[in-house]
């Protein structure tokens, strides 16, 4: 008899196990759809946002580095972006944009903050000549870009205007 009852307990441990194994298998299943199912349902628009903000992070400028600006003419005065531009590239700057403002009536040359990074953005400003007081800040991440400088009508006060009607004055 003891033969009857070890075969019978080890048919009984085979199907225990067996019963074990499917449950474990079927959770692992069901994890693995909920998963699946989590990954379908989330939007693109998440994955490319950080894709942009990494790249952000991975072309922002140590403060001694060069930085990138744009420069937009807002003045209505042809040729000024384009005098600035070369001023600012002496000077080291990266301008990596130049083109017109949405207006042409800007009274006073502007730098605007657009990294977060005020220290760099009073650089500029301070390359150019602007007051401090007109340095102001627009963060935004679709900008790769550290500053915007927004030339006013007042351009003629500044350092690259100045600079370049002396070196055209000296003979």
């Amino acid at each position: 008899m003891p033969s009857a009852n070890s075969g019978e307990f080890v048919s009984k441990f085979k199907n225990y196990s067996i019963n074990i194994l499917i449950v474990l298998l079927a959770v692992v299943t069901i994890y693995l759809f909920y998963n699946l199912f989590k990954r379908l349902t989330t939007p693109q628009t998440d994955v490319k946002t950080q894709v942009v903000d990494s790249t952000t992070y991975l072309t922002k400028q140590p403060s001694g580095g060069t930085l990138q600006i744009d420069v937009q003419n807002g003045c209505g005065v042809s040729g000024i972006a384009d005098k600035f531009t070369e001023f600012l590239r002496s000077k080291g700057f990266d301008v990596v944009e130049m083109g017109n403002f949405t207006t042409q009536d800007i009274k006073t040359t502007m730098v605007i903050d657009r990294a977060g990074n005020m220290k760099n953005a009073k650089r500029v400003a301070q390359s150019l000549g602007v007051s401090d007081k007109f340095v102001i800040q627009q963060m935004n991440k679709n900008y790769f870009l550290d500053a915007t400088v927004v030339i006013g009508k007042d351009y003629e006060e500044l350092i690259p205007f100045k600079t370049s009607t002396e070196t055209q004055t000296t003979p």
